[in-house]
């Protein structure tokens, strides 16, 4: 439970330097409260994507990942991305991913944030 806990923490920090270094990703709302709650709920519906959605798309674009050494993670990030923006759209959470290429930028940015606050954040369940 930690453990979630913690790559939750991780996703909700990457999504908010996402949102800052990139116009096209949009995240309103009125106060910093309501803000970091909306990245909250992001970070969870991200992580539930990467969970269950991920995984079968990367068996099924297998070939592609070969294809092009491992270069089609980011546009599997980037569908990622997109598909997390289009449910948040569905559960009317203010969180929103304008075209493809704003998410594969936004993807790398997320990927890479993620990464080194895992590498310092603790893990443990």
């Amino acid at each position: 439970m930690k453990n979630f806990l913690v790559k939750t923490i991780a996703n909700a920090g990457a999504l908010a330097v996402a949102v800052w270094l990139l116009d096209k990703i949009t995240l309103t709302g009125g106060s910093t409260g309501e803000k970091a709650l909306t990245l909250i709920v992001v970070a969870l519906v991200f992580g539930l994507v990467n969970m269950v959605v991920k995984p079968i798309v990367q068996v099924l674009t297998f070939p592609l990942f070969i294809l092009t050494l491992g270069l089609f993670t980011l546009v599997v990030n980037a569908l990622m991305l997109l598909l997390t923006s289009w449910v948040a759209d569905k559960l009317d959470v203010s969180f929103h991913v304008d075209g493809f290429w704003t998410a594969v930028l936004g993807g790398l940015i997320v990927s890479i944030v993620s990464w080194a606050l895992n590498a310092f954040l603790p893990d443990g369940d």
